[in-house]
């Protein structure tokens, strides 16, 4: 009688848990990507050479 609701509410718990769980990572995941994009990138150009001269 009772296993049937019991085991619907454990369903319920796990698969909330788990899309809990998911969403965090996508948001850490997000935020991170957002962070990298608005940092200043360094540019790691070589100095410019002096022309030759003949």
């Amino acid at each position: 009688m009772v296993l049937w609701p019991l085991v619907t509410l454990v369903g319920f718990l796990v698969l909330t848990g788990l899309v809990i769980a998911m969403g965090t990572q996508s948001t850490s995941r997000y935020e991170a990507e957002k962070r990298s994009a608005a940092a200043p990138r360094a540019r790691h150009a070589a100095p410019e050479a002096a022309p030759a001269t003949l």
